[in-house]
């Protein structure tokens, strides 16, 4: 089975799984269940498809999928908005899928590093593919306890680091999260090897992330809240908000913004003069 195939098998198995016949408004087929969901017999006539035809597409021996296919799988499943974008990929045909070029190391897009350089009184983080930290300002790192230089990942800071586990106190929330927008970007980009590698290794050396994996969650980048306990500020909380460029969609602005008047909003003017000596680093993309 080709490794797309697979992967979509896989996915309309995981969210049939999850659902129940009852939450799909279905009076279950008679018989022992052996499966926690629909059964694909059930899925099938709920997407208006024959048993044969879903047992295919499951099974990954269906070469082509019609776009009205796909939205009745969606229908039935419940996908949500991302989920069923997500279906699509999966469901393209390799011929269809952009195939990458050269990897070319990104730069940071010009709008917004100027968008990072407004909004110094707060910490600001650019990421780029596969989580690459592209640029960041002087209160990221004062928040998070690393420096994460340009051309670092985040996510290996996220899933390797015991300050991220220690520093960040929803922790799991954030990490699950960030699991779930991974395999979202390897629906996009399925022949991107360094992000498969990266999603093995990290599969590998944490159970947490195997496990999430598992689930085929998907979300995209999304404003999740996020906890942090300084050791010297104290509890801080922000609520991390995503801004992304038409002209460079692999690139995500990542702002932390704090309640006005609230204790985070007033510890951070104190976070920022402790760290007057740092600006904005993009160092390692201006090496001539």
């Amino acid at each position: 089975m080709p490794p797309d195939r697979a992967a979509l098998g896989q996915f309309l198995r995981s969210r049939r799984d999850r659902l129940s016949p009852a939450q799909a408004g279905l009076t279950a087929f008679p018989g022992a269940r052996r499966v926690p969901g629909l059964r694909r017999e059930e899925l099938a006539m709920l997407a208006g498809l024959s048993p044969d035809y879903y047992s295919r597409l499951e099974q990954g021996r269906q070469a082509n999928i019609s776009d009205e296919v796909l939205d009745s799988l969606a229908r039935a499943l419940r996908l949500d908005e991302t989920e069923h974008a997500h279906l699509r990929d999966l469901a393209a045909p390799t011929s269809r899928r952009r195939r990458p070029g050269p990897d070319v190391p990104q730069r940071p897009d010009p709008g917004l590093l100027r968008l990072m350089t407004m909004l110094d009184h707060v910490p600001v983080l650019l990421l780029g593919r596969r989580g690459e930290v592209l640029a960041r300002n002087a209160l990221l790192p004062a928040v998070l306890g690393r420096p994460l230089e340009p051309g670092t990942s985040f996510f290996r800071f996220l899933f390797q680091d015991p300050v991220a586990r220690t520093r960040i106190v929803n922790w799991s929330d954030f990490a699950s999260v960030s699991v779930a927008a991974m395999r979202r970007e390897t629906g996009r980009r399925p022949h991107d090897r360094q992000l498969v590698a990266l999603i093995d290794e990290l599969r590998a050396t944490d159970c947490d992330v195997a496990r999430w994996w598992d689930d085929h969650a998907v979300r995209d980048y999304a404003s999740v809240a996020k906890y942090i306990q300084h050791p010297d500020a104290g509890p801080l909380r922000f609520d991390i908000e995503i801004v992304a460029s038409p002209q460079e969609p692999d690139q995500t602005l990542v702002v932390y913004t704090a309640e006005p008047g609230s204790a985070t909003a007033r510890m951070l003017p104190i976070l920022a003069s402790w760290d007057a000596g740092i600006s904005i680093d993009i160092s390692a993309f201006d090496r001539s």
